[in-house]
């Protein structure tokens, strides 16, 4: 069977970010992302080999808007305004792209150069972010994680309604980061600069 003409591996790609962002991350099957383009599922191995490359192309996308988002926003800034602003943004996107933000922690495998590289990518925009603190590479390591987690913990609970009490999640998320933050000064008195 020849492939339908005007299909190719992108159309693919923006089928999957519609399902993903439509049902969640883990809806993105042959079925679905074959019925989203009007098509029979053994159709869809004319344009990609399976469901691994269709789940690979939708996390390494998902990784490269959410870095055009970040740097977007944040721009030159680094320092607690540059954590802050990435931390609304990182937010936001989780908020305004939720299967996309799913894809985004899907863990690359260690054979997976393009999704490695699109991550790490994401990593050294963070580590920029936290460059005028002096911070050893372990350090800013552990930054780089321990603020993923607290984003990450915020935009979770946000998507599944668990912030009950009557508070601005940004203003609780800003809170934290000022005790984060606070602890980056800490360090900063520690190692005398």
């Amino acid at each position: 069977m020849s492939p339908r003409i005007g299909l190719d591996s992108t159309a693919v790609l923006m089928a999957a970010v519609e399902v993903a962002n439509a049902e969640g991350a883990a809806a993105v099957s042959i079925s679905s992302v074959a019925r989203k383009l009007g098509i029979r599922p053994p159709s869809l191995y004319n344009h990609v080999s399976g469901l691994e490359e269709i789940r690979a192309g939708l996390a390494k996308y998902a990784l490269e808007r959410l870095y055009d988002h970040i740097a977007g926003a944040v721009g030159d800034l680094s320092g607690e305004h540059a954590i802050r602003r990435f931390a609304d943004a990182y937010l936001a996107f989780a908020h305004e792209h939720p299967g996309l933000y799913e894809a985004v922690q899907m863990a690359p495998g260690p054979e997976d150069r393009q999704l490695q590289e699109a991550g790490s990518r994401l990593v050294e925009l963070t580590l920029r972010y936290l460059s005028s603190y002096p911070l050893t590479e372990e350090q800013a390591l552990h930054t780089v994680r321990g603020l993923r987690s607290l984003i990450h913990g915020f935009a979770s609970l946000k998507r599944q309604g668990g912030f009950g009490l009557p508070l601005e999640v940004r203003d609780s998320l800003h809170f934290n980061l000022d005790l984060l933050l606070g602890g980056l000064k800490r360090l900063e008195g520690e190692n005398g600069r």
